[in-house]
């Protein structure tokens, strides 16, 4: 995500969340009942950027002889299931808070992510 002349790289399986203040009903509709937005268990934001995904282990062809692997090898990922525009519902407690060019953002590992809500494509 680029905001003014710095650049925020998300890494990983994470996901980088405008926070949405806890309110009975979210902006796409979704009801939360009171106990969840009482004790913040749950929040809602919509999601600014996404990292690539979980960097897979390499698998080679010469396993038992490591010595004879040449080459560099790209890193392969498991793809994201979040996108950037998909309103998510997360548990609060799996987020870390940060501040970006004076704004406030959720870094969430999707793993904490109950729902996406996106847009018909």
């Amino acid at each position: 995500m680029k905001k003014g002349k710095k650049h925020i790289v998300v890494v990983g399986d994470r996901v980088l969340i405008q926070i949405e203040d806890g309110e009975e009903r979210s902006k796409v509709g979704l009801y939360l009942p009171a106990t969840a937005v009482d004790s913040q268990a749950v929040q809602g934001g919509t999601i600014v950027a996404t990292g690539p995904g979980m960097a897979l282990p390499a698998v080679e062809e010469h396993l038992d002889e490591p010595w004879r692997i040449t080459g560099s090898r790209e890193t392969k990922h498991v793809p994201m299931q979040a996108r950037v525009g998909d309103y998510a519902l997360f548990f609060r407690k799996a987020s870390v808070e940060i501040t970006f060019e004076n704004e406030r953002y959720l870094v969430v590992p999707q793993a904490a992510i109950l729902t996406l809500s996106r847009d018909k494509e």
